[in-house]
């Protein structure tokens, strides 16, 4: 239980008394968001900008350099989840984040799926000097 239900000034609605990520819906002024949309865009433009920086740099050990741009687009997706598409973990975004993990899902069975199809046909490929014979 919170200590703002017992509040006789509560009305449940967000205000600057609770804590609520930024893709909340309180009742703000036109300012609230597009200052949220500036500060997702900053970011999202921030990250880009590391991306190239990590693929053009010498700073970076070279085999680290694919891990530091998957780390950057993973935090790049998260900012475009909070910032743009409003995907927070509130009780009424529920069905939005059921949906967003539903099509993780069909996206990582697909991706895995056609990884070992092709594995597949690798190993059952015929040799390359036996299909030269069969074409003379």
């Amino acid at each position: 239980m919170s200590h703002l239900e017992h509040d006789p000034h509560y009305t449940g609605a967000l205000d600057h008394r609770e804590d609520h990520a930024p893709g909340d819906a309180p009742q703000e002024s036109a300012g609230h968001w597009v200052r949220n949309y500036l500060l997702g865009l900053a970011f999202a433009t921030a990250l880009t900008i590391a991306s190239f920086w990590a693929a053009t740099t010498n700073m970076i050990w070279a085999p680290a350099v694919p891990v530091a741009i998957v780390v950057f687009a993973v935090a790049q997706m998260g900012v475009h989840l909070v910032f743009f598409l409003h995907i927070t973990t509130g009780p009424d975004n529920t069905n939005n984040v059921l949906a967003l993990a539903f099509g993780i899902l069909v996206v990582f069975l697909i991706f895995a799926g056609s990884i070992w199809i092709m594995d597949h046909l690798n190993a059952n490929m015929m040799p390359m000097d036996q299909m030269m014979q069969m074409q003379r």
